[in-house]
C-alpha cells in the first residue's frame, strides 16, 4: 500500500519508451508510482531495476474494471497508454481508436470515481495536421484534413482525447492538463520512428557495403522539416508540466531546432563515419510537409533543453546499432 504522506501516480502506459522514463524520474525523487501497462509495445524489461520500487498491474487501458482498481488511491493520473509509430496508424487504424478513444473514458470516469486531483494527458503535434504558423505554439487550430485517411487514426483519437478531458475535467478536478510531445527519440524507442529506422537501416547497408557513399532512400524530397526531442530533455518538460502546468492548460513539449528530413539523413550518416547520397521516394498520403513547436510556454515554467540533435543522436546511434547486431 502507498504511504499517505507522498504523492501517488498512475502512469498508464508506463512500460513504453515515454512512459518508463517518466517512471525512472518519478521513482528516483521518491515519488510512489503504479503503471497499468499490457505490454503491446512497451515492455517491463525497459523500466529495469525499477520494476522492485513500483506496483505493476498488466491490464489493457480498454479493461475498465481494471483501469478502476488501479485509479484508486492515486493524486495524479498521467494518461499516457495510446497505440504511437506511424507504421501502425496505416496498418492498425480501428485498434489505435478503439485503444485511445476507450482509454480516455475509461481513465476519466475513474479519476472521477476515486477523486482524483489532477489528470495529465499526452496529446499529440498531431492534433494540427499542417500548422499555419511555424513554429507553432498552443493555440493553434487543429484539424484533420481527411477522416478517410487511416494516418490520422491516431490524431483523431488524441483530438478527442483531448476534448473530452478538458470538458470531463472541468468541474471534476482540481487540474485538467494537456501535454503535446513532439518527436521525442532517444534508445529504445520503438523502430516504427524515422530515427531509429534511419539507424537500423543505414547500419544494414554499412555491414554490406563497408566503404564509398551510400545510396540512402528516403520518403518524399527530404525537405519536410520536424524538431527532435531527446528523452532526457522530453522529461524534464513533462515534469514541469506536472508539477506545474496550470488547469485548463496545453503545453507543447519538443525543442525549437528544425531540420529537413535529408539533412536528418546526412546528420546521422555523419555521426556513423559515411557519406550517403539522397534518393527520394513517393511520400506516404497525410505526411506533414513541416513541424516545429514554440515553446515559451513551458520556458515559463522552467524549461531548458540541454541536448542539440547531434549529442542527442550520440546516445542514441549505439543503442540501435548494438540491438541490430543482436538481432541478425
Amino acid at each position: 500500500m502507498f504511504s499517505v504522506d507522498k504523492k501517488k501516480y498512475l502512469i498508464t502506459g508506463g512500460a513504453g519508451f515515454l512512459g518508463s522514463a517518466l517512471v525512472k524520474a518519478l521513482v528516483a525523487r521518491g515519488e510512489h508510482v503504479r503503471v497499468l501497462d499490457n505490454s503491446f509495445r512497451g515492455s517491463v524489461k525497459k523500466l529495469g531495476k525499477f520494476i522492485d520500487d513500483i506496483e505493476f498491474i498488466e491490464a489493457d487501458i480498454r479493461d475498465r474494471d481494471a483501469v478502476f482498481r488501479a485509479t484508486e488511491g492515486i493524486d495524479t493520473v498521467c494518461h499516457l497508454a495510446f497505440i504511437n509509430g506511424t507504421e501502425l496508424f496505416y496498418k492498425i487504424p480501428e485498434k489505435v481508436l478503439d485503444v485511445g478513444i476507450k482509454g480516455a473514458i475509461n481513465t476519466l470516469e475513474a479519476s472521477y470515481e476515486h477523486g482524483v486531483s489532477n489528470y495529465i494527458l499526452a496529446s499529440s503535434s498531431e492534433v494540427y495536421q499542417s500548422a499555419k504558423t511555424i513554429p507553432t505554439d498552443e493555440t493553434e487550430m487543429l484539424s484533420i484534413p481527411d477522416s478517410r485517411n487511416p494516418r490520422y487514426s491516431y490524431a483523431g483519437g488524441k483530438l478527442i482525447s483531448e476534448i473530452m478531458a478538458f470538458n470531463y475535467g472541468r468541474d471534476k478536478f482540481d487540474r485538467t492538463v494537456v501535454f503535446r510531445p513532439h518527436n521525442v527519440y532517444g534508445p529504445d524507442m520503438g523502430n516504427e520512428h524515422v530515427i531509429p529506422q534511419f539507424i537500423r537501416r543505414m547500419g544494414r547497408i554499412i555491414l554490406q557495403q563497408p566503404e564509398g557513399t551510400i545510396e540512402f532512400e528516403i520518403q518524399g524530397e527530404g525537405t519536410e522539416t520536424r524538431a527532435f526531442n531527446y528523452i532526457d530533455d522530453f522529461i524534464q518538460g513533462l515534469l514541469l508540466v506536472m508539477d506545474r502546468g496550470l488547469d485548463q492548460n496545453i503545453y507543447h513539449i519538443g525543442c525549437e531546432e528544425e531540420i529537413s528530413i535529408s539533412d536528418l539523413a546526412t546528420c546521422i550518416a555523419e555521426n556513423m563515419n559515411r557519406k550517403i547520397r539522397i534518393a527520394p521516394s513517393a511520400l506516404l498520403s497525410g505526411s506533414t510537409k513541416r513541424r516545429c513547436p514554440n515553446i515559451s510556454k513551458l520556458k515559463n515554467l522552467g524549461y531548458s533543453p540541454k541536448y542539440n540533435l547531434h549529442e542527442g543522436l550520440i546516445r542514441t546511434i549505439p543503442w540501435y546499432l548494438n540491438s541490430l547486431n543482436q538481432s541478425e
